[in-house]
């Protein structure tokens, strides 16, 4: 695994790391709170290793910002803070576990090793994992998106929904099923989120096309669609 540790204690940090690479993982380390943003914007990380109270920018606001990013990455938080409130604020943050100071390493481990394999969700034989759609393909093992053969990155949000998207390629797919099944949303949140992220994505994968493919069904939703 591909960790990245968010931590202002330079000996706790050091331990972790240390321990985290003798496991056999990968570890980057940040000491403060925006340069783990922007570590974690630029990286690509199986799991994030997050201490809740950092310089410059909180633990809880980083995860927050991250999460409306698009960034679905399993976050840890560490924290000395262990009452049920600071849990509970912890994982509305986004976070996906919570270990409170101080920790045996162990269980560190154990728990970071479990995101990963959350994560990581291999996908059962006979499933499908490959999809194509005119000339756009999605591969969902090697999370990798292609046209004519152009590799074309996107976020982890982005990837979602196209995902999404490609399974049910022409068919028309509500806002309300975009908002259930790729936001876990069950209620309409009143923003313009699936308009900027349908901008953001039709940018990638049609702007520099002839034909686009994803388009707008004007009163119902969206298709990704070869047929005119």
């Amino acid at each position: 695994m591909r960790i990245l540790l968010i931590e202002d204690d330079a000996e706790a940090a050091a331990f972790a790391a240390k321990g985290l690479r003798e496991a056999g993982h990968v570890v980057d380390h940040a000491l403060d709170g925006e340069a783990g943003h922007k570590m974690a914007a630029a990286g690509d990380y199986d799991a994030y290793v997050v201490d809740r109270m950092l310089p410059k920018l909180d633990g809880l606001a980083l995860l927050s910002r991250r999460r409306e990013e698009g960034d679905e990455t399993p976050a840890l938080f560490l924290s000395a803070l262990g009452e049920v409130d600071d849990r509970v604020a912890g994982l509305k943050a986004g976070g996906d576990d919570y270990l409170v100071k101080p920790y045996a390493f162990q269980e560190l481990l154990a728990r970071v090793e479990a995101l990963g394999r959350r994560g990581a969700a291999p996908a059962a034989a006979g499933v499908t994992t490959r999809y194509l759609v005119g000339d756009l393909e999605i591969d969902l093992i090697t999370r990798t998106v292609r046209r004519a053969s152009k590799k074309i990155d996107l976020q982890p949000r982005e990837f979602r929904l196209l995902e999404y998207l490609m399974r049910h390629a022409r068919q028309v797919v509500t806002r309300t099923m975009l908002l259930e099944n790729v936001w876990e949303y069950h209620f309409d949140p009143q923003t313009n989120v699936i308009d900027v992220h349908i901008s953001r994505l039709r940018s990638k994968i049609d702007k520099d096309f002839e034909k686009p493919l994803l388009k707008t069904v004007r009163g119902a939703g969206y298709t990704i669609s070869d047929i005119d």
